[in-house]
């Protein structure tokens, strides 16, 4: 490859080197992915494996979604909308479908976008033992990330209701979608209150 790109430039310096330039600086300014935070951008959420999203989570299947909510927010949304009083928000908080008990749980779980910048790498490299030696080894690894509600849904007996072979789980999966859907429409959480009585 690099002999083709030599054999296209050989006749013609200048180009070769406006080139090798162009090439140099593209790859110092780059970055590498290391880690990728998950993008539901399709559907808005995800059916998986609790466990297989993060390692101490359950082993049950999970509606899975990126929280883009301010922190203790879904908190404040249960605890309100199934009128918990602060008790044992986000394990087996029970609620129905068609007179049916489910019992819902939640985990709060926040997964990095994390990549290599090569740029300071390269300024270190290049400044090192000089005069005007640089330290931006804190930059070597630039994290951002986002938060995820990982939600589990068992019935009476324990089953997990998010298993596709379960005879709810197309009710429930409907429920959650509507659930997320209120979450993120609804801003004053006493509203969720006035809602349900009527």
């Amino acid at each position: 490859m690099v002999g083709i790109i030599i054999d296209a430039f050989s006749g013609n310096y200048q180009s070769m080197k406006y080139f090798l330039i162009a090439l140099f600086f593209t790859t110092i300014t780059s970055c590498i992915p290391l880690r990728i935070a998950p993008n539901f951008q399709e559907e808005g959420y995800k059916i998986k494996q609790a466990k297989k999203f993060k390692r101490k989570l359950p082993k049950e299947n999970a509606f899975i979604f990126e929280d883009t909510k301010d922190a203790d927010e879904f908190y404040n949304f249960v605890n309100t909308k199934y009128q918990l009083n602060h008790l044992d928000v986000g394990l087996e908080v029970p609620f129905r479908i068609d007179e049916k008990l489910y019992f819902l749980s939640y985990y709060e779980v926040e997964k990095t976008t994390k990549t290599l910048n090569l740029l300071p790498i390269f300024i270190d490299g290049a400044t090192s033992g000089t005069d005007l030696e640089t330290d931006l080894y804190d930059n070597y690894v630039s994290r951002m990330g986002s938060w995820y509600l990982v939600i589990t849904v068992i019935d009476n007996d324990s089953n997990d209701c998010l298993k596709e072979s379960h005879p709810s789980y197309n009710k429930v999966l409907e429920y959650l979608k509507n659930l997320k859907k209120e979450y993120f429409s609804t801003h004053n959480y006493e509203e969720l209150l006035f809602t349900k009585k009527s």
